[in-house]
C-alpha cells in the first residue's frame, strides 16, 4: 500500500477521524496543546504497531495481548513495524553513557582490542611478544629449589560445562587438572553449571627450579603454550601464581599481560572495570566542609548542618575514639586535624575501634561516615530525609582510574598515543577529528577498517543533528529529553533499518534554529532509506519542510480531536480552518512589544564564571525586565543560569546545600527576596503523582466531598477520598488504578485494575457524588470541565484558573505525572507559582517553557510572563524559540558554538541590538522575525 489508512480513530479525544498518511514520507502532526496529536501518533499508530509486533512473537508473549489496551480505532491498514522515539531519559543508571547508548563505545572496544598498542602499566613501554626463553629466564629468578607447577589455562572465566574438553584431554593421557582452583581427576569430571563462569587449568608438570631442569621446564612451557594458544600459568607451591603470555609481556619489568579482548575495555565487566570504583568512575564521599558548621572548634563543640536523629552523637563519639587511637589532643580544632584522621573518619577502619562511654570501654567496628550516610539514605522511606542525607554526599573522580572507569591494563592500551578514555572525554567534533588522524597499515585496514568507518559514521550523524558538544563518557541520566531523543534518532539512523514507521515527539526541542536545519537533513536521510516518519511538532521550519501535514484542533481537550486540515504545505496555508496555517501565513502572529522595559535600575552581576565550558565571563542580569538567554546547543546557557546563578542565589537566600559552579562573586542580591526555578523535571516519578496533588487543589476537593450530606451521615472524613491511604481506596491496586505486569523480554506493561476498573477507589467511596460526579469522575475529567463545575468554590477556582492560564485546560486533573511531557510538567509548576502571592521582587527562572506549545499556546504563555514582569518581578528564560526571544526586553547570547568552542558572551542587549551582531547565530535568526517598531 502507498498509504497508512486510519479509519474511525476515537482514542482519547479523537472524534472518529479518518486519515491517509502517505508512506515513505516525512509527516508532521501539529495543533494546539491537547488537540490529540499524541493520541493519534503514539496512542493509536504506535500502540497498534506494538500490538501487531507482539502478535508475531511466541505464544508466551501473545498471552499479554488481552491485557494490553487496544487503541480505540475501527481499523488501520498498511501499518509498518513501529518504533517510538520519545522525550524520556534513556536510563538513570550511572553506568549508562552517551557511548553505550549509541553503541559507539562498543565499536571503540572492538577497535582497541583489534589494533590497540598495549603499554606496560609500570614503565609505559610498548608491550612486545615474550619468547619461551624469556619466560624460562623469569621463572629461574625464583629462589633455588622452588617447587612450581606448570599449568595450561585452557579456559579462563567462561560459561559452560566443557565436558568435551575433559574427554579430549583424558584421551590424550592427561589425568589431573584444576577446575575453579580445585584439583581433580579428569576421569571423574565434576558437575558444572552452564550459567556460571568457570576456569579450567590443565596440569602440565611439577618440578623444582634447578639448572638441570631447564630443558624439562622449557618443554613443559612449550606444551602449555600449544594447548592455550600462547598462555601459560606458573604457580609457586604455597606462593603466588604468575601468568605468562607468549604474545604480550614487558621484558623490562618482567610483567605479563592477558590477551586483549573487547571485554577488556568494558567498565561493566570485571575484566575491564577499575577494581577500586567497580567501573563507575566516581567515588561518593561525605563533604565534611559542607557538613560541619564551625570547623575552627574542637570535636566536642562542633555543630552540623544536618539535623538527623542520633547523628551528632554518632559523629562525636566516633571522632573522639579516633582521636584517642591517633593520640591527637581532643582540643585540636577540626580544621587542623591531619589528613589521615579525615580519611579514617570518612572510610572507617579495618580493625575494631575502642569506644568510651560513661567510663566503660568497648570495641566495635567503625565503617566510616561514607557507609553511614549511604546506609541511612538507602534504608529511609522518607523522600525528604533521603534527599537531605544525599545533599552531603559529593562525587569525585576515582583516584585510581582518574574517572576513566577502567583497570590499569586497559587504560594503557593506545591508538595514535591516545587511550580509549581520551577519545571518550573529547566532545564529538574533536573525537571525530582525532579518529580521522588514525592511519592504518594494510593489515590493520583489513582488521579494523570497517569498525573505524562505522564509528566515524555514527559520530557524524550525532554532530549533524546538533549534538557535537556532547562527550561519549557523559552519563545518560544527565541528558535532557530532547538530547536523549536525538541520540536515539542517531542510533536508528546508524542501524540502517528500512520499511519502519518512526514516531517522534518534538525532536527539535532544545535546538537552536541553526541546528534545526541539520536535524531536518537527518530526518530526510532516514526517510530516504525507505521509512515513514511521523513527527509531533510545532517548530515552523520543521512544519514547512514536511512532505505531509496533519493539523488537529480546533482547541484542546474535548474541543480538539478533529482534523482541521491535511495535505502538503500549500494546502495547509490555503485552509481557512487551520490555525497553524494562519500563523504560517502571518494572518495571526505574536506581536512584538511596542516598548522594551528599562527595568528598575538594579541588576544581578556574576563575575568570573568558569563553570563547565564558560570562559571566565562577567554577566549582568538587569532586574525588572523579561530576559532571554540564548545560544546554540551546548553554548553554556544552563550552566550559567541554572548551575551558577540559581544555585548561588539559593545558597545565600535559603542556605541550599547544592554547590554552584565556579565563579568569583555575585552582586545585587539585596534587590530580590525570592528566586523560583521552574524546570522540566517530572512533578512525580510514580503514577500516583498528578496535577491535582502537585498543585494542592486535591485537598479542597476532598474536603468538599467530606462535607456532602451522604459523607457526613457515613462519617467520611477527607482522608476517605485519598487514594494513598487505606479506607476509601481500592486495596487490590492500592489506589493506583493500574497493575504492573513484568515481561522478561519487553518493558513492563501497566494494565487497568480489574476490580476498580481504574477508578482507584472502592465501591462505598464511589457512592458519594457531587453534582452527579464521583471523586474518580472529577480526577478523570479535564481541567476545563472541572473548572466549570467547581468555580463557585474560591479555594478550588484560584488553582484551577492558574492551570487554565498556562494552557493546560485539556489535561485531566488526575492524569499520571509519568504521562506528562517535560513542557507540561513545567507549566504545572508555573501554575502553582502563579497561585502564590507575588512580592514584586521575585526572580523567576524558566528553561525552555515553550516545549510542546503551539504558536497560539506560546502567545498565551507570553501574556502570563509579561504580567509577572509588569508586577515588578524579573523573568529569565532559557530559550531557542524566536517568537519568545523577540518579545524579551533584554537578551544574553552565548556561543559562538557549543562545547569547547562555546562559553563566551557573544552579544547582549535588546533583540534589535543582538540582531546587528554579525557573530551571533541568534542575531542572524532574529533578523527574519523582527519588524520595525
Amino acid at each position: 500500500m502507498q498509504s497508512i489508512v486510519v479509519r474511525g480513530a476515537r482514542q482519547h479525544n479523537l472524534k472518529n477521524i479518518d486519515l491517509e498518511i502517505p508512506r515513505n514520507q516525512l509527516c508532521v502532526v501539529t495543533g494546539l496543546s491537547g488537540s490529540g496529536k499524541s493520541s493519534l501518533a503514539f496512542d493509536t499508530l504506535y500502540a497498534e504497531g506494538q500490538r501487531r509486533y507482539i502478535e508475531s512473537l511466541s505464544s508466551y508473549a501473545r498471552q499479554f495481548l488481552e491485557q494490553m489496551e487496544k487503541p480505540d480505532v475501527d481499523r488501520i491498514e498498511g501499518l509498518s513495524p513501529a518504533i517510538s522515539i520519545e522525550q524520556k531519559t534513556t536510563s538513570r543508571s550511572p553506568r549508562s553513557t552517551v557511548g553505550t547508548i549509541t553503541e559507539v563505545y562498543d565499536y571503540l572496544r572492538l577497535l582497541f582490542s583489534s589494533i590497540g598498542a598495549p603499554h606496560c602499566t609500570k614503565c609505559q613501554r610498548v608491550i612486545s611478544r615474550q619468547s619461551i626463553e624469556q619466560i624460562v629466564d623469569q621463572v629461574f629468578r625464583f629462589p633455588a629449589d622452588s617447587r612450581i607447577l606448570v599449568y595450561a589455562p585452557v579456559v579462563r572465566e567462561r560459561k559452560g560445562e566443557f565436558r568435551k574438553l575433559f574427554e579430549r584431554f583424558y584421551r590424550e593421557g592427561y589425568l589431573r587438572c584444576r577446575v575453579d582452583g580445585e584439583e581433580i581427576l579428569l576421569e571423574d569430571p565434576p558437575s558444572l553449571d552452564k550459567r556460571r563462569n568457570h576456569s579450567l587449568d590443565l596440569i602440565i608438570d611439577r618440578l623444582l627450579v634447578r639448572p638441570q631442569q631447564r630443558n624439562r621446564l622449557e618443554s613443559s612451557i612449550r606444551q602449555a603454550l600449544r594447548l592455550t594458544e600462547g598462555l601459560v600459568s606458573i604457580a609457586k607451591i604455597g606462593g603466588e601464581e604468575m601468568l605468562f603470555s607468549e604474545r604480550m609481556a614487558c621484558v623490562h619489568c618482567n610483567r605479563s599481560f592477558p590477551t586483549l579482548e573487547p571485554r577488556s575495555f568494558s567498565f561493566n565487566s570485571r575484566f575491564g572495570a577499575c577494581p577500586v570504583c567497580n567501573g563507575r568512575g566516581k567515588n561518593t564521599a561525605v563533604d565534611l566542609d559542607r557538613l560541619v558548621v564551625n570547623p575552627n572548634r574542637p570535636i566536642k563543640n562542633l555543630k552540623f548542618n544536618l539535623d538527623y536523629p542520633d547523628f551528632r552523637d554518632f559523629f562525636i563519639t566516633s571522632a573522639l575514639a579516633l582521636l584517642r587511637k591517633e593520640k591527637i589532643s581532643p582540643t585540636t580544632s577540626f580544621k587542623n586535624l591531619p589528613p589521615k584522621f579525615r580519611e579514617e573518619l570518612l572510610h572507617g577502619l579495618s580493625e575494631d575501634l575502642t569506644y568510651s562511654f560513661d567510663e566503660i570501654e568497648y570495641q566495635a567496628r567503625f565503617r566510616g561516615l561514607n557507609n553511614w550516610f549511604l546506609d541511612k539514605s538507602s534504608s529511609t522511606k522518607m523522600g525528604r530525609r533521603r534527599e537531605e542525607l544525599r545533599a552531603f554526599l559529593k562525587k569525585s573522580d576515582c583516584p585510581s582510574c582518574d574517572g576513566s572507569r577502567l583497570k590499569p591494563e586497559s587504560r594503557n592500551v593506545r591508538i595514535n598515543g591516545l587511550a580509549i578514555s581520551s577519545y571518550c572525554r573529547m566532545d564529538l567534533n574533536q573525537c571525530l577529528q582525532a579518529l580521522d588522524q588514525i592511519t592504518l597499515t594494510k593489515r590493520q585496514e583489513a582488521i579494523a577498517g570497517p569498525v573505524l568507518s562505522e564509528i566515524a559514521t555514527r559520530l557524524k550523524v550525532m554532530v549533524d543533528i546538533g549534538l557535537s558538544y556532547l562527550k561519549l563518557d557523559r552519563e545518560g541520566a544527565s541528558l535532557s529529553g530532547g538530547e536523549t531523543q536525538r541520540i536515539r534518532l542517531a542510533t536508528q539512523l546508524g542501524s540502517q533499518l528500512r520499511g519502519v514507521l518512526y514516531v517522534l515527539d518534538e525532536p527539535s526541542i532544545g535546538l537552536h534554529p541553526r541546528d534545526t536545519l541539520k536535524l531536518l537533513k537527518t530526518l530526510k536521510d532516514l526517510r530516504d532509506l525507505g521509512n515513514t516518519i511521523v513527527l509531533v511538532e510545532h517548530d515552523e521550519d520543521t512544519i514547512r519542510a514536511a512532505d505531509y501535514i496533519i493539523d488537529l484542533g480546533p482547541g484542546g481537550g474535548h474541543m480538539g480531536g478533529t482534523v482541521m486540515a491535511q495535505g502538503n504545505l500549500n494546502q495547509i496555508l490555503n485552509s481557512p480552518e487551520s490555525l497553524t496555517g494562519q500563523y504560517l501565513t502571518r494572518q495571526r502572529k505574536i506581536e512584538i512589544p511596542s516598548i522594551r522595559r528599562e527595568g528598575n535600575g538594579h541588576c544581578l552581576k556574576l563575575h568570573g564564571v568558569r563553570h563547565n565550558n564558560l570562559c571566565n565571563i562577567d554577566v549582568s542580569f538587569p532586574l525588572g525586565r523579561f530576559i532571554g538567554v540564548s545560544g546554540v546547543s551546548g553554548s553554556g546557557k544552563s550552566s550559567l543560569v541554572d548551575e551558577v546563578l540559581y544555585r548561588a542565589i539559593s545558597k545565600q537566600l535559603y542556605k541550599s546545600l547544592r554547590q554552584p559552579g565556579s565563579y568569583d562573586r555575585l552582586e545585587g542580591l539585596e534587590h530580590i527576596d525570592k528566586v523560583v526555578e521552574i524546570d522540566q523535571s517530572p512533578i512525580g516519578r510514580t503514577p500516583r503523582s498528578n496535577p491535582a496533588t502537585y498543585t494542592g487543589v486535591f485537598t479542597p476537593i476532598r474536603q468538599l466531598f467530606s462535607l456532602l450530606p451522604e459523607s457526613r451521615i457515613r462519617g467520611y472524613r477527607p482522608g476517605r477520598f485519598s487514594f494513598n491511604v487505606k479506607g476509601g481506596r481500592c486495596e487490590v491496586c492500592k489506589g493506583g488504578g493500574l497493575r504492573k505486569i513484568k515481561m522478561s523480554f519487553l518493558p513492563d506493561v501497566y494494565v487497568e485494575c480489574e476490580t476498580c476498573r481504574g477508578k482507584r477507589y472502592n465501591r462505598e467511596t464511589l457512592s458519594v457524588r457531587y453534582k452527579g460526579r464521583t471523586i474518580a469522575d472529577i480526577l478523570d475529567t479535564n481541567i476545563e470541565e472541572v473548572y466549570s463545575s467547581l468555580e463557585s468554590i474560591p479555594q478550588i477556582r484560584t488553582r484551577l484558573a492558574r492551570l487554565l492560564d498556562v494552557g493546560l485546560g485539556y489535561i485531566r486533573l488526575g492524569q499520571s505525572a509519568t504521562t506528562l511531557s517535560g513542557g507540561e510538567a513545567q507549566r504545572v509548576r508555573l501554575s502553582r507559582e502563579l497561585s502564590k502571592r507575588s512580592t514584586g521582587r521575585t526572580l523567576y527562572i524558566l528553561d525552555e517553557p515553550t516545549t510542546g506549545l503551539h504558536f497560539e499556546d506560546v502567545r498565551r504563555l507570553l501574556d502570563i510572563l509579561q504580567k509577572l514582569v509588569m508586577l515588578g518581578n524579573t523573568v529569565i528564560v532559557i530559550e531557542h524559540n524566536l517568537e519568545v526571544l523577540k518579545c524579551a526586553d533584554y537578551l544574553i547570547d552565548l556561543g559562538p558554538e557549543g562545547g569547547q568552542d562555546g562559553g563566551r558572551l557573544v552579544a547582549q542587549g535588546t533583540p534589535e541590538q543582538v540582531s546587528k551582531c554579525p557573530e551571533s547565530y541568534t542575531g542572524q535568526a532574529l533578523r527574519h522575525v523582527l519588524e520595525p517598531l
